[in-house]
């Protein structure tokens, strides 16, 4: 069962068949659980059902013969049926549900936590917490201001080092690429001294190319090596254990957990007895 919104041609259709029909008529229209047709009213809800059979009762009761019907009975006729009164209507969405009413302890819940809340902040607000300091802001006199550095200062520093070995790294691979694409060329043009100018040139030239393609390419693997170790070591899980313990003591100093603290237990013993 879909239900759906009136219209003004489904009121007007509505009133037209508790005008014509006889009440069994309407009865038979009336389904349980459905909406009451006593008073239609734009917006209520109607169901698809009541809608087919409201057409059809009312086809039934101005049907004429094709001779006898006149502009008017036709328009009539147009307007009963089921796709002119579907016109314009949409599904029925039911208005949502009151929210229920909240019982008499959780309101006095409510009530309690605010004030206590409202506590907190006047407490706050009289007496503030003291604000977080460091080591140089709470000393900054002391000569010992600069031997606990803040996070920001840590993260700059790793910053600075990541960046400054990036340079390096980059400026010791563009060294060693032109390095080996000068020496390259230079061993291949002393090699083809015997053979015309134009093809010592070309062969000087083939020889960097290959050189400088091999050094890429060893380089980005060199790269995506790094990367992969970097990422295998991100998921090793460091697992610890205790390897020794030990038990200090004022009267007879560091005695070790182990077979030692036996041994020197029947020492005692002895020189006891």
């Amino acid at each position: 069962m879909v239900l759906l919104t009136m219209t003004p041609a489904i009121v007007a259709a509505i009133e037209k068949c508790q005008a014509v029909a006889s009440v069994e008529e309407m009865a038979k229209l009336q389904l349980a659980d459905n909406p009451s047709l006593l008073y239609p009213r734009l917006g209520s809800p109607i169901a698809h059902e009541k809608l087919i059979g409201i057409s059809e009762m009312l086809r039934a009761h101005t049907s004429y013969s094709k001779d006898d019907r006149s502009g008017s009975e036709i328009e009539s006729e147009h307007a009963v049926r089921l796709n002119s009164l579907l016109r314009g209507s949409r599904v029925y969405a039911p208005p949502a549900q009151p929210k229920p009413e909240p019982s008499e302890e959780y309101k006095q819940l409510m009530a309690r936590l605010r004030k206590e809340d409202e506590a907190r902040r006047y407490e706050r607000m009289l007496n503030p917490p003291p604000p977080l300091e460091t080591f140089s802001q709470r000393f900054p006199a002391s000569a010992n201001t600069n031997m606990f550095p803040t996070a920001t200062d840590l993260a700059k520093e790793e910053e600075d080092e990541v960046t400054y070995a990036d340079v390096n790294r980059q400026l010791a691979m563009i060294a060693n690429v032109l390095i080996s694409i000068i020496a390259c060329s230079v061993a291949i043009w002393i090699a083809a001294r015997n053979w015309s100018v134009p093809s010592r040139l070309g062969l000087s030239m083939s020889g960097s190319i290959l050189v400088a393609v091999a050094e890429v390419v060893i380089y980005a693997g060199y790269l995506r090596r790094i990367k992969e170790a970097k990422h295998e070591e991100k998921k090793k899980v460091e697992k610890k254990e205790i390897m020794d313990t030990w038990i200090i003591d004022g009267s007879s100093g560091v005695k070790s957990t182990g077979s030692n603290i036996r041994k020197r237990a029947k020492q005692q013993h002895k020189i006891e007895n």
